[in-house]
This record gives structure tokens, C-alpha cells and sequence, in this order.
């Protein structure tokens, strides 16, 4: 373990879709620092069997938990400040992508990807930042994507809702910096997790599309990624964006906007008519 992060030894931890993914490769670096960890997902059961696999100093257990009702939220959370006596890790990690046409997209898709992806962030945390002010410490770790950084077509609703995150995130740090409290944001290209075969309602192909659209060989390991975000924990960073590859592209985009505009425009068209062959 990395001396830095003995700091989180015997720390209360939230994470969400923590059955999967990011969320359990976040769930299993937790539980290697010694976190007491509650890994909650819509799917309980899987987030428990998850929850049993990990190893280390510290403890873990899976909870059936849907980010986009309040009321559960605030009962999970009020469940670790009684048992921990307070709650120390949120990772707000949650969500769904959507990936196709926007003309295609019906309102109630519309309407889950913002639940999930927006709502759910602000239901964890409206339950866990007062109770971290109280206390006088804590931190917030809000898994949002590259897509929250850069605009991608296909992607639209995906990526209002992870701009959102961004924002939400940095605002907050501000403010939170005076009670004590961290926030971090979570910015990676594509990850090795399930999303990446998930979400589509057309004719793109999800993963071809995050992984050449991203201008990555392979997606980020899911555990490396893990280790990094806790590592930004521990420093108080403000934005994480993994690869090195995600980096550079993001700032391309700042100081040559046009450009990355007209490569989105182009790679756009050439997946349509990828997707009609």
C-alpha cells in the first residue's frame, strides 16, 4: 500500500454501482486501505456477492440501493454515520450511458439518464455533504467521464449529464474547501467495464465508438484507475483524467478548440456510415 493512503485506514465509505465496474474495482482498493466500505448497487445481490470477494484490513458489504430515489439514499448514508459514527468516503459512482442518434432518443430515455446521472449524484450528495460539514471533514468523489470534459456526438445526452457532474463537482469544491471537506471528479475515457456494451438504440457500436472516439488502444483498467482516484483523494486533486491519452486530447481541445471540433464532426459521420454498412 502506498503510504499516502494509510491515511484512509479505518475510514466509513459510500460507494454506488459498487457490484461492478468501477465501483467494485473502487470497492476492492477501499477494503486494501482499510475502509469500512458499503458497496450499494441496484443490482443488491450482486454488489453483496462483491462485496464478500474482497480482501484486506478493512471490511465490506453490499446494499440494494437505486441512486434516483432520495429517500434510499439518505437511509444508506444515515445507516453508516450510526454504525461508523460518521460517513468519510462518498463515491457517488452511479450511472447509465445512452449511445445513437439524438432524434432517436424518446423522452423517458431522456428522463433515466438523468435521473441516474444527475439525480443520483445530487441525492448522495444532499445526504452526505451536511453531515460532512458538520463533522468537518470528508470528501466527495464524483465519478463523471471524459465526456463531462469534451462534447462527443452520439453521446449528447450521456454527456450533458456528465458536464453537469463536472460542474456540480467544481462549484462545490469551492465552497466545500472551508468546511474542510474534499471534492474530487472523475474524468476517465473509456473504462474495461461493462458500460462499454451497454446503452445502445441504434445502429453504433458502443464500444468501437468509446474506444476509437477516444483515441485509445485499449480501455483503462478498472483497478489502475481505482488506485489513481484514491491516490487523488488523498492529494485533495480537484479533476482525475485517465489515460495520459485523455489528457492530451483535453488539452487540445483548450488551445485548439476548432480543431477538435472538426475531428468530432468527421469521426461522427464516418460511425454512421460504419453503422449502415
Amino acid at each position: 500500500m502506498s503510504r499516502g493512503l494509510t491515511t484512509l485506514r479505518g475510514r466509513s465509505a459510500l460507494v454506488t454501482g459498487g457490484a461492478s465496474g468501477i465501483g467494485a474495482a473502487l470497492g476492492k482498493a477501499l477494503v486494501a486501505a482499510g475502509c469500512h466500505v458499503v458497496l450499494a448497487d441496484l443490482d443488491g445481490a450482486g454488489a453483496e456477492r462483491t462485496a464478500v470477494g474482497l480482501a484486506g484490513p478493512g471490511s465490506a458489504r453490499g446494499v440494494g440501493l437505486d441512486v434516483t430515489d432520495a429517500d434510499a439514499v439518505e437511509a444508506v448514508v444515515a445507516g453508516i454515520v450510526e454504525e461508523y459514527g460518521r460517513i468519510d468516503l462518498v463515491f457517488n459512482n452511479a450511472g447509465i450511458t445512452l449511445i445513437g442518434d439524438t432524434e432517436q432518443l424518446s423522452l423517458a430515455q431522456w428522463n433515466a439518464i438523468i435521473d441516474v446521472n444527475i439525480r443520483g449524484v445530487v441525492h448522495g450528495v444532499t445526504a452526505a455533504y451536511p453531515r460532512m460539514v458538520a463533522q468537518g471533514s470528508g470528501h466527495l468523489i464524483n465519478t463523471a467521464s471524459m465526456g463531462g470534459l469534451m462534447a462527443a456526438g452520439l453521446l449528447t445526452s450521456y454527456v450533458m449529464t456528465k458536464h453537469a457532474v463536472v460542474g456540480l463537482s467544481l462549484a462545490l469544491r469551492s465552497e466545500a474547501a472551508a468546511h474542510g471537506v474534499g471534492v474530487t471528479v472523475v474524468c476517465p475515457a473509456a473504462v474495461d467495464t461493462p458500460i462499454l456494451d451497454k446503452g445502445e438504440f441504434g445502429s453504433i457500436s458502443g464500444r468501437d465508438y468509446y474506444l476509437k472516439g477516444q483515441g485509445i488502444k485499449k480501455p483503462v483498467d478498472p483497478d489502475a484507475l481505482a488506485a489513481r482516484v484514491l491516490q487523488a483523494v488523498v492529494a485533495d486533486e480537484a479533476v482525475v483524467i485517465e489515460p495520459r491519452q485523455a489528457r492530451l486530447a483535453y488539452r487540445l481541445q483548450r488551445f485548439a478548440p476548432g480543431l477538435v471540433r472538426r475531428a468530432s464532426v468527421s469521426f461522427v459521420a464516418k460511425q454512421r456510415r460504419g453503422a449502415a454498412r
